[in-house]
């Protein structure tokens, strides 16, 4: 019997949806997966159903003292020696790196074992752990082209995409504009982070906008809880149509439905985004590691895929200038969303799957 494919995935959202995504591929060609990552591994089942779940000790750097880096350094090493054991048991296929500190022991072990291993790199700037772990791996799946810490050797780089929610790939529609007097849909919200700015400079801004424009808003905005009531407030006193809440499970479907987005530019945000087709304001979160949304939404900028400002240079004067502009082009609006949709890649998971293939002997 041929051996499984093993993941090593951190536990945030950025990390973890990439390998959900490409764990169901495998499984659907009939592959078995085996998960590892640290003591939080017990939370995986219901996120990796039909995956085997393994966990070994794991500890960041991040944040602690020269003793406690010590320690940290020490429970890795016990984590390579329980991963060896572990793969050495499985004799894996291949083994997929998604980042995080969790990952770290695995994909040491795996170099160790000389199991042949991949990374998958959602973000425009490789991870401090994918970073460590480059010169150990066969290749790097790209999610975008990297801006800093990029491979020396160009070749062993491969460009997959960031697999997105079966959800989004469903969505990719055609665009539309709104016609004059019509409706104008837009959808804000912030990531898991960093969301207060926008609550406070977006509702002021667009409460700024000419009546013409004004009249017409619907806006859907995701804050964070004890934002909810003020930017309610605000609206209503404007009399703008608006659904404000702390959480939306269909997010894919609200982006479908916006005509233009303001967001973060987190990695998992812009994969749906350029997926689904459909034009953004970002505003890269300014205390991101290495700040690498700056660097992700870059890519989009370049591409015409979408408007980029930067927080420090924000204030609601600007904002409002800016939005009035953006959404009295619509031409402008639909070359945004067509360039958006010429970046998605609704097959991620699957180029991801095939690129661990090739790998596997």
């Amino acid at each position: 019997m041929r051996g499984p494919f093993v993941l090593a995935a951190g536990g945030t959202g950025g990390h973890l949806f990439p390998a959900q995504a490409l764990a169901s591929e495998l499984m659907r060609r009939g592959s078995r997966v085996v998960v590892m990552t640290d003591g939080r591994g017990h939370n995986y089942r219901s996120a990796f159903p039909g995956a085997e779940i393994a966990t070994v000790p794991a500890a960041t750097f991040a944040g602690r003292s020269p003793v406690g880096r010590i320690v940290a350094l020490g429970v890795i090493a016990l984590g390579v020696v329980s991963a060896l054991a572990k793969l050495r048991s499985l004799r894996p296929r291949a083994v997929v790196g998604f980042g995080g500190y969790p990952s770290l022991p695995v994909m040491l072990a795996a170099s160790m074992a000389r199991i042949p291993s991949l990374l998958h790199e959602q973000n425009a700037v490789l991870g401090r752990v994918n970073r460590l772990l480059v010169p150990r791996v066969a290749k790097i799946a790209a999610s975008l082209p990297f801006a800093r810490f990029a491979p020396k050797n160009p070749e062993r780089v491969v460009f997959t995409g960031n697999p997105v929610r079966p959800e989004a790939a469903a969505l990719s529609t055609e665009y539309a504009p709104p016609g004059p007097g019509e409706p104008i849909r837009l959808l804000v919200f912030g990531g898991s982070q960093g969301a207060r700015s926008l609550s406070e400079l977006v509702p002021a801004a667009l409460v700024s906008l000419p009546e013409h424009l004004r009249s017409r808003l619907k806006i859907v905005q995701q804050c964070r809880a004890p934002d909810v009531e003020k930017v309610e407030n605000t609206y209503r006193a404007n009399g703008i149509q608006a659904e404000i809440g702390k959480f939306f499970t269909d997010l894919p479907r609200r982006m479908a439905d916006a005509h233009l987005v303001i967001a973060r530019s987190g990695a998992s945000t812009l994969s749906e985004l350029t997926v689904i087709g459909r034009p953004a304001l970002l505003v890269p979160y300014p205390h991101a590691m290495d700040d690498h949304q700056t660097a992700n939404a870059a890519v989009l900028e370049k591409a015409g895929a979408a408007w980029v400002v930067q927080e420090r240079d924000l204030d609601v004067p600007k904002l409002a200038r800016l939005l009035e502009r953006i959404l009295s082009e619509p031409d402008g609006l639909r070359a945004c969303a067509h360039a958006a949709h010429g970046l998605g890649r609704a097959d991620a998971a699957q180029r991801l799957a095939d690129l661990a293939e090739q790998l596997a002997p």
